[in-house]
């Protein structure tokens, strides 16, 4: 069975899951977190629809696992203090995983509170690549994208096709840095070169002047390292400026499609981005996104590839659970963690082998779009063509490149 009680401040549910007998009570209860932002910048991306996810799957497992699952969530409000103060008194109440986490800030600062307490970090919308890097834990699994695969994919293959100039308009904070930061690696790596830059405080609503730089370069293509509304604020400006009409390419360093459906095709058309799921890619998402629907999803949207993360992610976590025992993974999140690096992982939202390495990265085949013109698209929320489709081990930068203490 399972309970969820959803909060925005510090509140979190001890409420008891219904009765099921008495042999079911005594098992242990293990509860998930769900934090992330549900007010602010960012609610549409993860918000209520990653908790929708991550109900889904414990719905579907949990009782076919002999589990007993709680579900709490909370709003952080993009503040790594608040996130903070949640946690603790979280896991003082007996919370054995946190999940979601939506700003790399906030991932950064509870991470060696959970690696105190041997407790899980699920980070299902988190670009940081730290988090496998340099920071790495035992006790983290990260999943959907970082900023290295997605400045990766996406530049890789633009240079290929001959955008082998780039002007950069990025977030003046850590994630929009790192993005600007891998994307020049790789277009350095493949023959091109990036012309200049521009950092925007975060957040922004007036992008005209960095627009006008950008087309001042002539770059062949125009990267976004932001976003939220700041992305969508950008690509709306840069379409009434008619840049991509005048020959100049847009793409997004990260985006969801979310974003896109608040842009409008008109403004988005032409738009090149990196995904690691996309709804109506195959008869299994589409299914996917049913089940979401009536695990309470908005059905006016659709699950973006951080929410879809949020369900897959789940479900490998509770089969873990299930492997080691409750009792163990209430005891020590990092033998949870372990487990789940030992299994495959398995799930309708990905196609293609996917896994959890020894660094913590969940490795899933990645895809390059194009966001359609208004007359390809067929119905709502038919926004993309695919372009091309990434293999995992080609995707995310190697163990050797991680630089995690855990690899050896």
């Amino acid at each position: 069975m399972v309970n969820e009680v959803t909060k925005r401040g510090l509140l979190a549910s001890g409420l008891a899951l219904g009765a099921a007998g008495a042999r079911a009570q005594a098992r242990p209860t293990i509860r998930i977190g769900i934090l992330n932002d549900q007010s602010s910048t960012y609610r549409d991306n993860g918000g209520l629809g990653s908790v929708a996810c991550a109900r889904l799957a414990v719905q579907e497992l949990a009782g076919p696992l002999g589990l007993n699952v709680d579900i709490v969530s909370a709003d952080h409000q993009n503040k790594p203090d608040v996130a903070m103060s949640i946690a603790r008194q979280w896991l003082d109440q007996g919370v054995d995983a946190i999940c979601d986490l939506q700003n790399s800030a906030v991932a950064l600062a509870i991470n060696n509170l959970m690696r105190e307490r041997d407790k899980v970090i699920l980070a299902f919308h988190v670009g940081t690549a730290e988090l496998t890097g340099g920071a790495c834990t035992p006790n983290i699994v990260h999943w959907a994208y970082d900023s290295n695969m997605l400045a990766r994919v996406c530049t890789t293959a633009l240079v290929r096709e001959g955008g082998d100039t780039w002007f950069f308009i990025r977030a003046d904070y850590s994630f929009g840095r790192a993005l600007q930061d891998d994307a020049t690696a790789f277009i350095n790596h493949a023959g091109g070169r990036v012309l200049g830059s521009v950092a925007m405080p975060f957040p922004s609503t007036d992008f005209a002047s960095a627009l006008l730089q950008a087309q001042s370069s002539r770059a062949k293509v125009i990267g976004l390292a932001n976003g939220g509304d700041d992305l969508v604020n950008s690509v709306k400006q840069a379409g009434e400026f008619g840049i991509t009409r005048r020959g100049q390419r847009l793409a997004a360093m990260l985006i969801f499609i979310n974003n896109v459906a608040a842009m409008g095709v008109n403004s988005a058309q032409g738009l090149v981005l990196t995904e690691t799921f996309y709804w109506d890619l195959n008869d299994r998402t589409r299914a996917f996104t049913r089940r979401a629907f009536a695990a309470g999803f908005d059905r006016s949207k659709r699950p973006n590839m951080g929410q879809a993360a949020a369900y897959a992610g789940t479900q490998h976590y509770l089969k873990a659970v299930a492997s080691v025992g409750a009792a163990e993974a209430k005891r020590s999140g990092s033998a949870v963690v372990a487990r789940m690096k030992q299994m495959p992982v398995e799930s309708d939202v990905y196609d293609g082998a996917a896994s959890v390495r020894a660094d913590g990265r969940a490795v899933t085949p990645a895809y390059l779009f194009e966001v359609k013109r208004p007359e390809e698209s067929r119905g709502d929320w038919d926004f993309y063509k695919l372009l091309a489709t990434v293999p995992a081990e080609q995707a995310w930068r190697s163990l050797a490149e991680s630089g995690c203490s855990l690899v050896r």
